[in-house]
């Protein structure tokens, strides 16, 4: 998983537009990754043969994750693989935090509405967070990541 920006920690492929057995050039665009700010492309660095697409759309996983592996037909595909799927079963650095169970309540916004970051609140639902319970410590006391 490339790194697109320095506060990326993690993406995931929303669409792949290559398959298994596909010969790809340098330059090729193979799928697309969705952050949680915007959606790129992601290009092959290298030519050769997709031998296997090892991430699977929808799902979330670490920068610097295997996504795919590229090599010449019939070529043994070593530990690649494998070393992707602990990488996806890591959990992110913000859901180690401890739970911010004490913390005030945010403020709502005129109409009851907690102010909260589409990425935070992405984070709040994979954590099962109440949202409701937590300060605020972005601008006007929106809660961000």
């Amino acid at each position: 998983m490339p790194q697109y920006g320095l506060t990326m920690e993690e993406g995931a492929v929303e669409r792949w537009l290559v398959k298994v057995g596909d010969t790809v050039k340098k330059g090729d665009v193979l799928a697309e990754i969705a952050t949680d700010k915007l959606t790129n492309d992601l290009v092959s660095e290298v030519e050769g043969t997709v031998l296997q697409l090892v991430a699977k759309e929808g799902v979330d996983l670490p920068v610097k994750a295997v996504l795919a592996v590229i090599g010449e037909p019939g070529e043994a595909m070593g530990a690649a693989p494998s070393q992707a799927a602990p990488a996806a079963d890591k959990p992110a650095a913000p859901e180690q935090a401890p739970e911010p169970a004490a913390a005030p309540a945010a403020k709502a916004a005129p109409g009851g509405r907690v102010k909260v970051s589409p990425f935070a609140r992405k984070l709040a639902e994979k954590g099962n967070v109440d949202v409701s319970a937590l300060a605020g410590s972005g601008p006007g006391g929106r809660v961000v990541a």
